[in-house]
């Protein structure tokens, strides 16, 4: 029996389209099958966590755990908000330009900054270490430092340049670290009056710790000492 051309068509065409739906549901399993290329990356924390119950007060290192040649006191609250301006070099009530880089409003009382200081007199050089609560991530810091690396800083008709560069963080048992190297220089300069500042700041839950050597020379850093204290300092408040 001879099977008409439009017979022989429509099978032809009922076969093929019965196959689409097969062939379609192949390729979309070759898809759904295909390999990423690349490595896992973990996400940038976004608040903190954890909260050290101790009073910041009680977490800074005596003034007897201080290197030898800086002699320390702790500061009462009216003289911490002083020394909290001069680490940044953004004193209270200051202009910052360029805009979006004034750190947040910092906060005093004992369990809100806590600041002791040692000085070398012969060496005009202090270590200073600051405890802060806070309830940002090491990282807000550390992205705001990136994109704020000179600022114009202008308070009570004085301008001062503040420069900071990010280096190398140090490896210490913290939830972070960063370290950097800033220096404040007055627009009009002379000699011993820029501040040459070396910085490490670790963060353990809702305390940050920050230790700085400051100068106004251009003498090497006394890191010996900074890194002593900021092992202490990051050790006592672990340990809380």
């Amino acid at each position: 029996m001879t099977v008409p051309d439009s017979m022989r068509r429509g099978q032809l065409e009922s076969a093929v389209s019965g196959c689409l739906p097969a062939v379609a549901g192949a390729l979309l399993l070759a898809g759904c099958a295909s390999t990423v290329t690349g490595h896992p990356v973990a996400s940038t924390p976004t608040a903190v966590q954890r909260h050290i119950g101790a009073q910041l007060s009680a977490l800074l290192p005596d003034p007897a755990q201080f290197p030898v040649r800086y002699p320390a006191v702790v500061l009462p609250p009216e003289a911490a908000a002083q020394a909290a301006g001069d680490l940044t070099g953004i004193g209270r009530g200051s202009t910052v330009r360029p805009e979006g880089c004034l750190p947040p409003e910092q906060r005093f009382g004992p369990d809100q900054t806590a600041i002791a200081v040692g000085t070398d007199n012969s060496g005009r050089a202090t270590v200073t270490v600051e405890l802060t609560r806070t309830d940002q991530p090491l990282a807000a810091l550390r992205n705001q430092l990136k994109r704020c690396e000179t600022l114009q800083v202008a308070r009570a008709g004085a301008t001062t340049t503040v420069t900071t560069r990010l280096q190398q963080p140090p490896p210490i048992d913290a939830d972070d670290t960063l370290a950097l190297r800033r220096t404040v220089a007055p627009e009009v300069g002379g000699a011993g009056l820029t501040q040459s500042m070396q910085t490490l700041t670790g963060q353990v839950g809702d305390v940050r710790i920050t230790v700085t050597y400051m100068s106004f020379s251009d003498a090497k850093p006394d890191t010996a000492a900074l890194d002593e204290l900021f092992t202490t300092a990051v050790q006592r408040v672990r340990q809380a």
